[in-house]
């Protein structure tokens, strides 16, 4: 799946990058007909442990599944939004065959 990753304010180093292409690789077992991705990578000012946000768009037929979540590392968040968007597209493709 092609993946068009920005990070706000600051450069990701390559490591983040990979392991952000993979998880999201993983969610094409799920459904294959993921078009595209897009990542954004934002590191906010509120205070607390949780200021790094990562917000996932995957571009399927019909419609767009989007996921955002905060957390202490981007690659917790990564994987929080990755597991919201496993359900998405479960819920997704139940519905199409439905119809």
């Amino acid at each position: 799946m092609k993946v068009q990753m920005q990070s706000v304010h600051f450069d990701a180093d390559q490591k983040l990058l990979d392991f952000i292409q993979k998880r999201l690789d993983k969610l094409e077992t799920f459904y294959d007909r993921v078009i595209e991705g897009e990542v954004i990578l934002r590191l906010n000012n509120k205070d607390g442990i949780n200021n790094k946000t990562v917000e996932i768009k995957l571009h399927v037929p019909g419609t767009t599944l989007f996921s955002q979540e905060d957390a202490g590392t981007f690659e917790a968040a990564t994987d929080a939004a990755a597991e919201n968007l496993k359900r998405q597209i479960t819920k997704y493709k139940e519905k199409l065959v439905s119809h």
